[in-house]
């Protein structure tokens, strides 16, 4: 059977991807299965392990045995939790090749001084200290390879990070956060074979919009529409294409419009 350059790259590898169950975790994951079906193994972890063990199965069901999926619950905004995360891993599953920091959140459209601490804490402990401390979790695996260490950091951003908007300046400040973290982190690995990359999605229909509006689906479709959003697995297949680049090429950054977006508030809205 013939393989694509990028299955071969990626065979044997192991992938892990955080906030896994939905949306943009949820179809890495099986976009990672598809791409490299004959020797995969992919680590999910979110909090919903039951959606996690749904997923699991499809990817069975799809591709076949050749991708082994491990599905552990985490909550990455707990430090607890990521701090024992990698040895509660079995052994054969922890030399970790490619970390997809993905799991993030946003919630409300309050503007200050009406913006409720609790929301606060969640974006900045899921979207901030939630990816920085497994990126820490993971970094010491890659480093203890030889020649200087070697590993891929993927960290899902948004166009957020690099154009605040009205109402959304906490989760815009958790997403410049991630882009600054990731701008030095590349600098301080300059001299391995670690490689940190950053995707910054627009406007994707996801449980998202769901979330930022607890869980009000009526004002969360509004958002989408007269428009054609992104889909998660447009981002997937950006993913998934980055982490197959031959070892010397760093797609560092990457912004990704659908075709009626220009900007964070840049839309164009068919008329209804």
């Amino acid at each position: 059977m013939s393989t694509s350059a990028m299955s071969r790259r990626l065979a044997g590898k192991t992938i892990l991807i955080t906030g896994a169950s939905s949306g943009i975790g949820r179809s890495c994951a099986l976009e990672f299965a598809r791409t490299a079906p004959q020797d995969l193994r992919l680590v999910l972890t979110a909090r919903r392990e039951d959606r996690l063990k749904e997923l699991a199965q499809q990817i069975r069901d799809e591709v076949g045995e050749g991708v082994k999926v491990l599905p552990v619950a985490l909550d990455v905004s707990d430090p607890e939790q990521v701090k024992g995360f990698v040895e509660r891993l079995p052994e054969e599953w922890r030399g970790v090749d490619v970390l997809v920091n993905n799991a993030g959140l946003v919630r409300g459209v309050a503007r200050a001084p009406e913006i409720a601490e609790e929301d606060i804490n969640v974006m900045f402990n899921t979207n901030v200290t939630g990816l920085i401390h497994m990126t820490q979790a993971i970094l010491p695996i890659f480093k203890a390879r030889p020649n200087g260490g070697a590993g891929d950091i993927i960290n899902i951003g948004s166009i957020a990070g690099r154009e605040p908007y009205a109402g959304g300046s906490i989760y815009c400040a958790t997403k410049a956060a991630v882009r600054a973290f990731t701008d030095a982190l590349r600098k301080e690995l300059i001299d391995t074979r670690i490689r940190v990359m950053e995707i910054d999605p627009g406007q994707v229909e996801t449980e998202f919009s769901i979330v930022r509006y607890y869980g009000d689906k009526a004002k969360a479709d509004a958002v989408y529409a007269g428009v054609d959003p992104l889909t998660p697995d447009d981002i997937a297949e950006v993913v998934v294409f980055v982490a197959g680049r031959p070892q010397n090429v760093v797609v560092a950054d990457t912004l990704i419009f659908p075709s009626h977006q220009a900007g964070a508030g840049v839309l164009y809205r068919k008329p209804t």
